[in-house]
């Protein structure tokens, strides 16, 4: 208990119990937090929030962010990024040392006193002028940017003179947000979810549930299933979710991902049978080693497949061109041997449940779908294929009537590449 509250600050205990609920004036409830949960409760939430909220903050922030001042090598010192204001509000920009022209927003020098040279105070164009290097950073230190458009994410450009100098500096525009935080857990239990979708292959299924109790008796299995005869399947924290006839396998993805509440989501196929090398944790090891990891995929029995994407842009006349190139990494994952970087893996990875669905898996695809979602993923997500991460593979079984699903033909061949060319402005493609 005592080493929990390290994390607290004595501002925070003090406050606790102290805050109350009420009627603001426009008659809304307001919720004090702190007042409405158990003291205990409070502690627990607050470790879980220090364990969460650092890789967190880690994954939402980079460097390219950060306040950086050019250095006056001419008499102009100004910021060259990292200014970020929110929308409609009025912030001092930072590290000037001496005309500013904006385009979304106004500018002004605060608490301008008499005698000091300022034009054009809550305009677009602003001069200041003054005998007194002292006096002129001086008032350089009270400029304000206020933006006059609303958006939730843009920029503006600052024009910025002095005599014969000039420079501009980018300021974003930016609404703040919410940090969503997955509870950590204590085990794996409690970090992991297992996910899959079958269709018509009830004996597979039931082979891959009882593997998985052999080495996890209580991690929870989220099923999707969109069989044309769905038959009961019932287990200990097993949820069996029952999908409109052949609705397709990337929307059972998405049914199957939209219920984890886990910070992690471990993919299967339901033809799939865990060994004894099938070790969840140590995907989770590494995953909580490189916080901006998104994927870690592994192996199928001796089957490590991976990929690269090749990815050349067209102009707007014509689309660009893809390439997948099997077997192809990009880099070592530093202080990991035997994991590199890639841009898709197998159907058996590891993801951070809100990466996956911040991509989602386009449900336009029901039949042969795989290197799809890592495509609308490119340059967004950060991809790892490592080796010792295996699950076995069952042996195939006879069924036409499986057969004839998985494999559709032509016809849904030319619809996926006439999808592409839409939806990823695609004129060709090389698989």
């Amino acid at each position: 208990m005592l080493k929990m509250c390290r994390w607290m600050s004595w501002k925070t205990f003090r406050d606790v119990g102290l805050r109350s609920t009420g009627n603001t004036s426009s008659g809304q409830r307001t919720f004090q937090f702190l007042a409405l949960i158990s003291f205990s409760l409070l502690l627990h939430l607050v470790w879980l929030n220090s364990k969460s909220s650092n890789s967190v903050f880690l994954r939402m922030g980079t460097k390219m962010e950060s306040l950086i001042l050019a250095q006056p090598n001419s008499p102009l010192q100004y910021p060259i990024q990292g200014f970020v204001v929110a929308p409609l509000a009025k912030s001092v920009i930072p590290g000037k040392t001496l005309s500013f022209t904006v385009k979304k927003g106004v500018l002004s020098v605060e608490d301008v006193l008499d005698g000091d040279q300022v034009e054009g105070q809550g305009k677009s164009n602003l001069t200041i002028s003054s005998s007194s290097h002292t006096h002129l950073n001086d008032l350089l230190s009270r400029v304000t940017y206020t933006s006059t458009i609303y958006h939730v994410k843009t920029k503006d450009l600052v024009n910025y003179s002095f005599e014969d100098y000039e420079a501009i500096f980018p300021i974003v525009i930016k609404r703040s947000s919410v940090p969503v935080l997955y509870d950590p857990g204590i085990d794996i239990n409690s970090q992991v979810t297992i996910t899959t979708k079958t269709f018509l292959r009830y004996d597979e299924l039931n082979i891959l549930i009882n593997s998985i109790r052999q080495f996890y008796p209580k991690i929870k299995i989220i099923i999707a299933d969109d069989s044309l005869e769905p038959q009961n399947v019932t287990g200990y924290n097993l949820e069996h979710y029952i999908m409109p006839p052949a609705q397709g396998w990337f929307a059972g993805r998405n049914l199957a991902i939209s219920q984890v509440t886990t910070k992690y989501v471990l993919w299967v196929d339901d033809d799939y049978i865990f060994i004894n090398n099938t070790r969840i944790e140590s995907f989770v090891e590494i995953m909580e080693k490189v916080p901006e990891l998104d994927v870690v995929g592994g192996a199928v029995g001796r089957n490590q497949f991976f990929f690269r994407l090749q990815y050349e842009e067209g102009d707007e006349e014509e689309g660009g061109c893809l390439r997948r190139l099997h077997g192809r990494r990009i880099q070592s994952v530093p202080g990991f041997d035997g994991c590199f970087f890639v841009d898709g893996v197998v159907n058996y990875f590891l993801a951070r449940t809100d990466a996956v669905r911040r991509v989602g898996f386009d449900p336009f695809l029901k039949r042969v779908a795989h290197t799809e979602f890592f495509l609308d993923g490119l340059g967004d997500l950060l991809i790892a294929s490592c080796k010792g991460l295996s699950v076995g593979h069952q042996k195939k079984r006879k069924q036409s009537k499986y057969r004839r699903y998985r494999f559709p033909g032509q016809k849904d061949g030319r619809n996926k590449l006439a999808h592409h060319y839409f939806k990823n402005y695609l004129k060709c493609i090389r698989y």
